[in-house]
């Protein structure tokens, strides 16, 4: 609970720093569905009901992100607070406002903190996904809504998670689409949801006879359901493990549109 209170502190300074200006992506349109996730909402509750709302195609890429940080100072790197983004944020840029041979206009932002990519969502209009649209939306192929239980689907998305770290990013775009029109949800980089913070999965080997466990601030525990779904664990085992001012080199995000479930 007191780290609860201390992002919600920390949330709320990101906030009194403004949000700027920001263009937002072409966005796909989601439809209203039932979603059953890789965790029960409960112990009664197998599925959850996402409502219609809209994402960005793409990540957000490295050329609008600087053009955010050209309209808004205090999201510079070097400007942002210690609290809000950590000694790496935009480390691969060339300057504040400089890209640079590490950094292309059109491969996906990373090295941005969970604050920092909220501030340019709502800048967008927009906010971060949550962790069931996020999920609604990646659990698509080119052909059907829900591939999960596919194992040439996870096995594409287990190939990448093997691929070492530090190649160069390909521009965004570059996958195929899903059967929503939404690009890059796997085999580029991995991405922020809102909720990140409430997810909470035990790396011990020793609780492998118990349920896996999804805590939201302030909520009780849900238990695992689909114990063989990697992929998925794998997101929340490394989305769980983040401080929201963390950045790495393969943390990127993009937008969400539409009233926060």
């Amino acid at each position: 609970m007191r780290a609860c209170r201390s992002l919600l502190a920390a949330a709320a300074l990101a906030a009194a720093l403004g949000g700027g200006v920001a263009t937002g992506g072409e966005r796909a349109s989601l439809p209203a569905g039932d979603f059953t996730p890789v965790v029960a909402p409960g112990n009664d509750l197998k599925s959850v009901r996402v409502e219609a709302f809209a994402v960005d195609r793409t990540p957000v890429t490295n050329a609008e992100f600087l053009a955010f940080v050209r309209a808004q100072p205090a999201w510079r790197r070097g400007a942002a607070p210690a609290l809000l983004a950590d000694s790496q944020y935009l480390a691969h840029w060339q300057g504040p406002l400089a890209l640079g041979p590490g950094a292309g206009p059109e491969q996906p932002l990373t090295r941005v903190s969970w604050f920092a990519a909220r501030a340019y969502c709502a800048a967008a209009g927009g906010r971060l996904p949550t962790w069931y649209e996020w999920e609604y939306v990646a659990a698509a192929d080119e052909l059907r809504r829900d591939a999960r239980q596919d194992p040439a689907f996870r096995e594409r998305i287990l190939a990448w998670y093997a691929l070492p770290s530090g190649r160069p990013l390909p521009p965004v775009g570059k996958t195929p689409a899903n059967v929503y029109g939404v690009r890059d949800l796997h085999g580029v980089i991995w991405e922020w949801v809102e909720d990140f913070s409430g997810l909470m999965v035990s790396g011990d080997s020793r609780t492998q006879g118990d349920p896996d466990k999804l805590q939201f601030c302030g909520a009780g525990a849900l238990s695992a359901e689909i114990r063989d779904d990697y992929p998925i664990l794998m997101r929340m085992a490394l989305l769980s493990s983040l401080e929201a001012n963390f950045t790495t080199a393969n943390l990127g995000f993009r937008c969400a549109y539409g009233a926060s479930p």
